[in-house]
Parts: C-alpha cells; sequence; structure tokens
C-alpha cells in the first residue's frame, strides 16, 4: 500500500484542511473497493482527525476521488493543538485484484483564521429539512469544466450539458451563510449503439463537495439505457456550528463560498449503450437569505474561498470587506507551509509557491 507524506509547518491558532484529489489513468481497471485515503498527524504519527477515504465504486469506472484531512481548532486531541510540525498522509487503498500503476495526485491546503470571539460549540438542533422542489423552466447550456479550478459557474436554475462515458464534469455553485443549496441530476436516455443492453449499476455519480473541497453528500443512479434522475438529500444551511455535527452531510456545510457539483458517467455504460454524448440536466436550488457570517479575525489562505460575491461577502457581517474573507495577505498570512518530505514513484513534485505558502502540490506517484 503506497504512501505519500508532506510536511505541514502550522501555527496554532488556525484550522487547516487539505483536499487530496487521485486521477486513476482513463484506460485503468479499477475495482470497486479500491480508492484513496487521507490523515492528518502530528509529529508522533497520531492522527488530528479521523482518516477519510473514498472508493471507486459500483460503477468500477476510473474517476476523479477526493478526500479530506484537517487539523481543527479548538482540538479535542490535546496533541494537535500547538503551533509546530504536522505531517500528511495521503496512500492508495488497495485491493489484491487492484492494478499496479501511477495515479494523478493534487493536493490543495486551506487555511481557516480563528474567530474573533467564541461561539457554540454544538450544531444546530433542528433545520428545515423538507425537500425542496426543484427548479423547472427551459434548460440553459452550460458546459462543464474538466477539474475543481476549472469548474463552470452555476446559479440557481435549470442548465443542460452533455457528457460521454468516462467523463467527469465540475460546476460550483455560490452558497451563503445561512442558504441551502439542493441539486438534482438528470440523464437522457441512450440513443442506440454498443453491443450490450443491460444495466450498470452506479452509471452516473452526482456529488456535491464544499469549498475546501470536503465531500457533502452524493448519491450513484444506476443506468439501463432509459432517462434516469437522481437528487442530493436535503442539506442544512451554511453555518459555522455545522462542523460539530456527528453527521457528515451536516458537518460538511461549515462554510460560505463556492460548492462543487461533480458529474461522472461510467465508462461502461460506453460499453453497453455506446459512446454518446449523453444528454444530461441540472437542477439547482439555493435558497433561504444571506446572513452575517461568524466574524473571522484574519483572511484565509489562498484569500477568498469562504467568501460569496465580487464584495467579499462570507466571513464576516454580510458586504464588510473589512472583516471578511476578501484577499490581501492580513490574518494568518504566515500561518501554514507545505513541503514534500518523502514519496515513492516515478516523476518530480511540483510546488507552487507564494510566499510561504503552497497553493498546490501535484506529483504521479507509484501506487498513489
Amino acid at each position: 500500500m503506497g504512501k505519500v507524506y508532506y510536511r505541514l509547518v502550522l501555527d496554532g491558532t488556525s484550522t487547516v484542511y487539505v483536499a487530496a484529489t487521485a486521477v486513476p489513468p482513463t484506460d485503468a481497471a479499477v475495482t470497486a473497493t479500491e480508492g484513496v485515503r487521507v490523515s492528518v498527524q502530528d509529529a508522533d504519527g497520531r492522527t488530528c482527525s479521523a482518516p477519510d477515504t473514498a472508493s471507486i465504486g459500483a460503477g468500477r469506472s476510473p474517476r476523479p476521488l477526493t478526500v479530506w484531512g484537517a487539523r481543527q481548532l479548538p482540538s479535542s486531541r490535546s496533541l494537535c493543538r500547538g503551533a509546530g510540525t504536522y505531517y500528511v498522509v495521503v496512500e492508495r487503498v488497495l485491493r489484491t485484484e487492484s492494478s499496479p500503476g501511477d495515479w494523478d495526485l493534487e493536493l490543495a491546503p486551506v487555511l481557516e483564521p480563528r474567530l474573533r470571539k467564541a461561539g457554540s460549540t454544538s450544531a444546530p438542533e433542528a433545520w428545515d429539512s423538507a425537500t425542496p422542489s426543484p427548479p423547472g423552466g427551459e434548460a440553459v447550456r452550460r458546459r462543464g469544466g474538466g477539474g475543481f479550478t476549472s469548474a463552470t459557474a452555476l446559479e440557481q436554475g435549470a442548465w443542460r450539458d452533455d457528457v460521454r462515458p468516462g467523463q467527469t464534469l465540475f460546476y460550483k455553485v455560490p452558497v451563503d451563510w445561512g442558504q441551502q443549496v439542493y441539486a438534482t441530476a438528470d440523464l437522457s436516455s441512450a440513443s442506440g449503439g454498443g453491443e450490450g443492453g443491460g444495466f450498470v449499476p452506479g452509471g452516473v455519480n452526482l456529488a456535491l463537495y464544499n469549498p475546501v473541497r470536503g465531500l457533502v453528500d452524493d448519491t450513484s443512479i444506476s443506468y439501463n439505457g432509459s432517462q434516469k434522475s437522481g437528487a442530493l438529500a436535503a442539506l442544512p444551511p451554511v453555518g459555522y456550528d455545522n462542523r460539530y455535527a456527528v453527521s457528515d452531510r451536516v458537518g460538511g456545510m461549515r462554510f460560505a463560498g463556492s460548492y462543487y457539483l461533480v458529474v461522472h458517467l461510467a465508462a461502461r455504460v460506453g460499453e453497453e449503450f455506446g459512446d454518446g454524448p449523453f444528454g444530461l440536466t441540472l437542477r439547482v436550488r439555493v435558497q433561504g437569505e444571506a446572513t452575517a457570517g461568524p466574524g473571522y479575525a484574519g483572511r484565509s489562505e489562498p484569500s477568498g474561498i469562504f467568501q460569496v460575491g465580487l464584495l467579499g461577502r462570507g466571513s464576516g457581517t454580510v458586504g464588510d470587506t473589512d472583516s471578511s474573507d476578501a484577499g490581501g495577505d492580513g490574518g494568518g498570512g504566515a500561518g501554514m507551509k507545505l513541503v514534500a518530505v518523502g514519496g515513492i514513484g516515478a516523476g518530480t513534485l511540483l510546488l507552487a509557491v507564494l510566499g510561504v505558502w503552497v497553493v498546490v502540490g501535484r506529483r504521479r506517484a507509484a501506487g498513489v
């Protein structure tokens, strides 16, 4: 089981998240249960939060897998409270039938500054969990992006696109403090072609990731050649205190910012029903009035992660760019460094550095 290690040098006041996206080659033979795992550990190898694992799933189709780890403050784990050296550990989860080969790996670390004033340490007890109706009307064509950084911006409404077997499309939706997001995905019927006529378990996957690329919710839709529809579960309004919830679905809704909708069509759909393209319709609803944010003491790294709109609403009071996460190098500007200290496989590590802050590390590593 291959592992890659990165060293994090952190301050003692900020929460840090590190998302790792592993991308198998498009022609790789993959199993349902293999995948990738990430954890953040202290200098003695003890985890600061439960490791997060993502698997290929029933569609058995090579697709991007994203997991996230954290050093969260305040922390009940005393060893993870202080400033100093921590480690991000990314490992590929292998099975006996897994195929050897390299997977691409992209890291996206984010620093979340502390609050100006301490707030509640418990999740909201009640929220409107009724499933809203998806927006109707004629869908507008919008082409999806090929990754998180190139995700296509969407607002509330109905949107259409084309997707081919084996393809993954990325979209982003701005969701402010106090707002709820809801989405459905409809895949058209097959127009013919293909040698089969069968059934593809997990043929379509719809996932929602938060602004630091942490998985909030996903749903898999089996496909038999007829039009199919899938929907995300009802989610709570965005709120800082959601992070204290037991449910990952609630806990993921902890930031304002861009939430990512990611759609993957399994490669096996092409074997059964032809190369397509297949019509995709996304219906997105964002409801609720934007409210004041929690009031951060500084700014995120990179800047702007937790803001919504051109005025930088998000981390302070609504529209307050002085207290919001609107940019600049104030706050925790020297709060984090990310440095590679180990790894396996071929290739070189590329680090994009802004001051003391490493934005993204990317490599091809055997077994990762």
